[in-house]
Parts: C-alpha cells; structure tokens; sequence
C-alpha cells in the first residue's frame, strides 16, 4: 500500500510513509538508566491507540469506569485485559525495548502461547510503507518483563507500534530508547482518524493468535492504515444493552457486530434489533456490519456443530432482512468463507491459529475497505 507524505513543523526529518505527524514526547519525561544506557518512555506518555475510553478506572481497562456494576462482572473482568491497545511512535533509536508489567501471573493458556495471552508485540513500517512484523516480547515469569525486542539497528527514524497483550492485562508499559534518541507520537491524520469499532467474542479478543499483532482485528487495521477497538469479550459477547451503551459513546468509521459464536438462535432473535437500533439513534449514518460466525472446523462431520451455525445464522440473517430495507447503512458479513474448507486453521476448530486469522481479515477487508475509504 502506497501512503502520502505527511509535513508538520514537529516532524522529523525524513520520508515520511504514511498520512502522520510525528510529536516529539519531552526527553523530560524519561527515567534514564545510565548502567543499561536506556531512556524509558511510559507508555501512556507516547500516547495509546486502540483505547475508546478515557475515563476508565485503570490505565490499560478497554471499557469505561462507569461500566462497572453495569456489565456482568465476567465482560467487566475480560475488560480489564488489553486487547487492541497498541502506542505508534517513531524514532531513530537503534535499540527498542519493552518494560511491563501483567495483572495475572497467568501468562498462557492451554490452546494459547504466553506471547499472545500476555507478550507484546512489535511492528516496523518499512520504505514501502508495509508494516512488517519485527520482534515479540516473550513473557517469563511473575509478572513484570524486561524485553531487549531489537537491537543493532541502523540510527534512522522509523515508524513503530507496539501491540500488548490479548488475555492479560497490563498496569504498567514502558518502551526503552538509547539515550538521548528521540521519541515521537505518530498522530493520525483527520482522514485516518476515526476508528474500526469491533465487538465480539474470544475469537475478537484474539483467541488463539500466536502475537498480538495476529488477531485479525489488528491485521485489518495495519491494511486499512486505521485504528481499530477491539472490544472482544471471551465467551462472553452476547449484544448486551449494557455494552451496547457504552458502544454508543465512541465515534467510529464502522461498528462491526460480531458475536455470533457466543449466542444462541433466540439471542440473536431478540438481541440484534435493539442493539442496532441503540447504535442507529446515536450514530444515524455510521456503518454497521453484522457478521455471521466462521462455521466450526469440524461442521462437515459433526452434525451439533453444524446446526448451531445454522440456527445463529438463519436468526441473523431475518432481523438483517427485516431491518436493512429502512437502513441502507447496515450491511453482513457471511461466515462460511471466514476460515478455509482445509481444517488447517484453528487449534480446537473454533479459535483460529495464525492462518486462520490472516484468513479471516481477508474476508473481512472485502466488506470494510470500501466502508472506510
């Protein structure tokens, strides 16, 4: 993808590759350590993305403090993890580390590496303008990391972005610079601005991606140069009125409604009307999309599995027909080409692997490209 040279007085001096200004963080502002030669930027000083709110009770939370007591403390909980926050910066530095610290010391699951539950996940915007993966923060033990993500690299400013952890949460993220290089925020241009608003399930909150940077979510907003929310809820997405409300208060370029896999046909049937219609009131124009659930790996041989595809999807696709006539805005997302026909890309032929993620964002970019331009 090609990207237009953006100028500003606090830009650095070089190609820029993307619609950006780049604004310098006050070397104020870092704790030096002489011994490591490293400058520590906090995280929230560089500036997040991927944050909707910021009111929230806790730095790195992905729903409002007010949601609290109003969501089921199981959407509550999952909250708290950091799923699509990310920070962009630029620098010439020629060593990036990572500092940070998880709110569980349970750092992997079963079906799912600690790089992905609780590490971070670096990308690099190369002369083209690609964002290219770089390096993955491998989290230890305990709770508080310390990462050399890259070293040894030529002293030219580059762009970056920092993905955090999927299924853990964070209470403190510092990213590491030589001393005295700089630091700058990349703040996105008007036109980039407005973000792809996702709420959805495990497989939105990135179950099982081997990265941070792997869950589809963040894929489609590497491609489609926009921010992205991720406000998936493991096993727990169900278009509840209480996160509907929430959802309400975030400008977006497109609501994708994806939580099919946690719902049955009569949730559907008496949960995605209201929901739309919540979201229609705030935000007559914006887009919206409801997808369907990627159909289960094993559908083709295990008739329970392919019922409930079915049914979920049989529901979705009435209130879509009853309901787009009068909203020519609310557009669907089909299931059966999510995932491939191969088996190949899913650890419990649910949640994708990496394969299955690159898949899905696929099929997804066909409905939000032309959305977001």
């Amino acid at each position: 993808m090609l990207y237009r040279i953006a100028l500003s007085l606090l830009l650095f001096p070089l190609v820029a590759t993307a619609a950006d200004t780049a604004t310098i963080i006050d070397a104020a502002k870092a704790k030096r350590d002489e011994a490591a030669k490293i400058d520590w930027y906090d995280a929230r000083a560089i500036g997040l993305e991927g944050q909707a709110f910021s009111d929230v009770k806790a730095p790195y939370d992905r729903l409002p403090a007010r949601a609290e007591g109003k969501v089921r403390d199981a959407v509550w909980s999952l909250s708290r993890n950091s799923a699509g926050i990310c920070v962009r910066f630029r620098t010439a530095s020629p060593a990036i580390h990572c500092r940070w610290t998880n709110t569980s010391n349970r750092l992997a699951m079963p079906h799912m590496p600690a790089t992905g539950v609780s590490g971070v996940d670096l990308y690099v915007r190369d002369e083209k303008g690609t964002w290219r993966w770089l390096s993955v923060g491998q989290p230890k033990e305990g709770t508080t990391h310390t990462a050399a993500l890259v070293t040894g690299l030529p002293a030219t400013e580059r762009d970056y972005c920092l993905y955090l952890p999927l299924y853990n949460g964070v209470s403190q993220v510092e990213i590491g610079v030589a001393l005295d290089a700089k630091i700058a925020q990349l703040v996105r241009d008007e036109a980039h601005a407005l973000p792809i608003v996702f709420y959805g399930t495990s497989i939105t909150q990135g179950g099982c991606a081997s990265r941070p940077g792997m869950v589809h979510t963040a894929i489609i907003g590497r491609r489609l140069d926009r921010p992205v929310i991720n406000l998936g809820f493991s096993g727990n997405g169900k278009m509840e009125a209480e996160v509907t409300n929430c959802l309400v208060d975030i400008k977006a370029a497109v609501f994708v409604i994806d939580c099919l896999p946690n719902m049955t046909a009569a949730e559907v049937t008496s949960n995605t009307a209201p929901l739309v219609a919540t979201l229609r009131k705030a935000h007559p124009t914006t887009p919206i999309v409801l997808a369907e659930d990627r159909t289960y790996g094993d559908a083709f041989l295990k008739s329970d599995r392919a019922q409930r595809n079915v049914t979920s999807r049989a529901a979705l696709k009435k209130i879509f027909a009853e309901l787009q006539p009068q909203d020519k805005n609310l557009h669907y997302l089909a299931g059966d080409n999510q995932l491939g026909v191969d088996g190949e890309d899913t650890v419990d032929g649910s949640h994708p692997t990496d394969l299955g993620f690159l898949r899905m964002a696929d099929e997804f970019n066909k409905i939000l490209g032309p959305l977001v331009k």
